[in-house]
């Protein structure tokens, strides 16, 4: 059914939002204000054609946008979209029950991100290397990426190298690259055991590439040099396909945010702690005990904190869902940091909740989950001070968050 429809609002997954005659519409890559017309199909509008534009509407800088599922934001001026994602935490924050300052958005999409992961699927005898297209499994072979930081340059065209390479294997692949300080750092999964002869292709491919390090499901492949990343005083090797903060701005920006919160501390726990991201940055000044489930990620940090200046940072391999820092464990530390998954951290939290510890920084990328969990926190007697919304992916619903609590 063909219908015209006016946008009231953009909604926490950025599609626009209009009343329909059967209750709410979601319109892709609509804004508010704009009359639209398309045929509606059940609680979405397809096929959209634009009336009356937003005068909040520009062009888009990506000629793939609008196919390419990776950026859904595009078309909407700078200003009003940093303000609709502060909005998004101030309403999560208040179906919680929550009221606390939310802070001005931090803008920290800086260079852009420095992480990528490229899917490859073979059509006929063309390789085709790129995002999928939103709501599909269809592929979008991508010329670039307005999104990616300048160290990812070469990530595209290493990645679609490196697919051809494997185009006779006839298998769907991912591949994730990290723009790291000696080079790129790419891990291939999805290919299957390689033969001797597709071993001596890629490497020659690593060559040319410049690649630093190539591992098939966190497997070496070969390494021309070790993929380092400076954090703090400290240099971290890191391991395959690690998750780091999306971009180097963001982790500046968020690593201050818990630098302050903790300040004066002389022990801290830093939870989730990843590669090390904060807690060779608290180490500093604080004594550090980390943990995160990832064994290779605590391995890598526990070996980048023999960082000369650095004081004792201590860590374990350990599965916080599961096995969360207990009340008393936490009671013997000053300050703890906490940087759960899209997830939160409920089971850490209900802990959190027990422990007579003064100051806590938590650092999340869902507004939805850590609301559940500062309202967890607040039935234990923690105070929430402050929030402050950090947008380092750019174009998109996903947004950050550093929160302070003290009791």
């Amino acid at each position: 059914m063909m219908v015209d429809l006016d946008v009231r609002r953009v909604g926490a997954q950025g599609d626009g939002v209009a009343e329909g005659p059967n209750g709410p519409v979601f319109v892709p890559y609509a804004l508010a204000g704009e009359k639209v017309r398309g045929v509606l199909e059940g609680e979405r509008l397809t096929g959209l054609e634009v009336l009356e534009p937003s005068p909040e509407r520009v062009a888009p800088e990506c000629p793939h946008f609008g196919r390419c599922g990776g950026c859904l934001l595009q078309h909407w001026q700078l200003a009003p979209y940093l303000d609709w994602k502060r909005t998004l935490v101030v309403d999560a924050l208040a179906r919680e029950g929550l009221e606390v300052e939310v802070a001005p958005l931090v803008d920290a999409h800086g260079e852009g991100r420095r992480r990528v992961i490229f899917h490859a699927r073979q059509y006929g005898v063309h390789t085709v290397v790129g995002f999928a297209e939103r709501k599909s499994h269809a592929m979008v072979a991508l010329e670039a990426c307005p999104v990616l930081a300048p160290g990812l340059d070469l990530a595209l065209p290493a990645a679609r190298a490196v697919a051809e390479a494997l185009a006779p294997l006839k298998k769907p692949l991912d591949l994730q690259v990290i723009a790291t300080d000696t080079g790129l750092d790419m891990d291939v999964r999805g290919s299957g055991p390689l033969p001797p002869a597709l071993l001596m292709d890629l490497a020659v491919l690593a060559e040319r590439y410049g690649l630093a390090r190539l591992t098939r499901h966190g497997e070496l492949v070969l390494q021309r040099t070790a993929p380092v990343l400076v954090m703090g005083v400290a240099r971290v090797e890191l391991p395959p396909a690690a998750f780091l903060q999306a971009t180097r701005s963001g982790e500046e920006v968020l690593s201050r945010m818990v630098l302050a919160a903790t300040a004066g501390a002389k022990s801290v726990a830093d939870l989730f702690a990843g590669v090390g991201t904060f807690a060779l940055r608290l180490a500093a000044s604080a004594r550090v005990f980390a943990a995160e489930s990832h064994a290779p990620a605590m391995a890598a940090l526990k070996k980048a904190a023999h960082a000369p200046g650095l004081k004792p940072v201590s860590g374990e391999a350990r599965d916080l869902f599961r096995r969360p820092l207990q009340g008393a464990e936490l009671s013997a530390f000053d300050a703890v940091v906490i940087d759960p998954p899209r997830q939160g951290a409920e089971a850490q939290a209900r802990e959190l909740a027990l422990a007579k510890v003064g100051r806590l920084a938590y650092v999340s990328c869902n507004a939805a989950t850590f609301a559940r969990d500062a309202r967890i926190l607040a039935g234990g007697g923690w105070r929430l001070d402050q929030v402050t919304p950090v947008d380092q992916f750019r174009y998109s619903p996903h947004v950050e968050l550093v929160a302070t609590f003290s009791r």
